[in-house]
């Protein structure tokens, strides 16, 4: 966006691209070692307690020994994208201007693949950072469908990742996820309508409304994030394309009456076929 080599001055350039000036000079830090031990400590508190809040936060951390405030614990959870989940009044939305679409599988019968897909992002940390992580799982047979890792997070890595699982996969009848600006983004809602894919989203508030997801996202961290401080993103992406692949062609699961998502994933397309 700003050329350094460019003959036109910096200055110049910024006032065209709308920046403030001293934004082209920042020059990001990384987050000191104190801050990333809390947010993992606070990833694993959120698995284990969805519902507190900055304050409990900071009380269960205080208990443990970390001299941490509300305010910073608040700050963290804004970077982490976390927030505390119990039931509210929908007054607000996930970005003005975006559409939120309402939730469509309230009292539907799933009873096969690709019937309802969901997506999700959740924090992941390694040892000197982290990043963000979406998955898109098959509702009926949890099996995971594709993922992508950001450090950022944009729209393009959910994007990136449900073009994936069109291409790979037949298309689903409906997409949910939360209400996340990610999820609202034209940029992605446009790429289901396009494709005549209805789209469903959790009430504000109501983790249970994506709750294949959330136990997904248990799975993946206490068998094999919390188990490996990676190093590099590439580590993590090494880690969790191993994780994922003993998930879906490995691990048997007590609600699929112990098979594997692929298992029951591919034996049963021909009544997604036959639907």
């Amino acid at each position: 966006m700003i050329d350094r080599e460019h003959e036109l001055p910096l200055v110049r350039q910024a006032v065209l691209v709308g920046l403030s000036r001293g934004a082209i000079y920042y020059e990001p830090r990384p987050l000191p070692e104190a801050d990333l031990q809390l947010m993992r400590r606070m990833d694993e508190l959120h698995l284990e307690h969805p519902f507190a809040g900055s304050r409990m936060l900071r009380d269960l951390l205080n208990r443990e020994g970390h001299d941490v405030g509300r305010r910073h614990v608040a700050t963290l959870m804004r970077r982490m994208g976390i927030e505390a989940i119990y039931r509210k009044k929908n007054t607000s939305r996930a970005h003005p201007g975006h559409r939120v679409y309402p939730y469509l599988l309230r009292k539907l019968a799933v009873d096969r693949p690709n019937q309802v897909w969901a997506s999700d992002i959740t924090y992941i940390p390694m040892a000197r950072g982290f990043v963000y992580l979406v998955a898109i799982i098959d509702w009926f047979t949890r099996k995971v469908l594709s993922w992508r890792l950001s450090n950022t997070l944009t729209t393009d890595f959910c994007v990136e990742a449900l073009e994936e699982a069109l291409q790979k996969y037949a298309q689903p009848e409906i997409f949910n996820t939360d209400q996340g600006s990610q999820f609202t983004d034209i940029e992605f809602t446009s790429a289901l309508k396009e494709r005549g894919i209805r789209i469903s989203m959790d009430g504000k508030g109501r983790w249970r409304d994506n709750v294949f997801v959330e136990r997904l996202w248990k799975s993946v961290k206490y068998e094999e994030v919390y188990l490996h401080a990676y190093d590099t993103v590439s580590a993590a992406r090494s880690g969790l394309a191993r994780y994922f692949q003993f998930y879906n062609t490995r691990r048997p699961h007590t609600a699929l009456d112990r098979r594997t998502p692929d298992e029951v994933y591919f034996d049963s397309l021909p009544l997604a076929q036959a639907a």
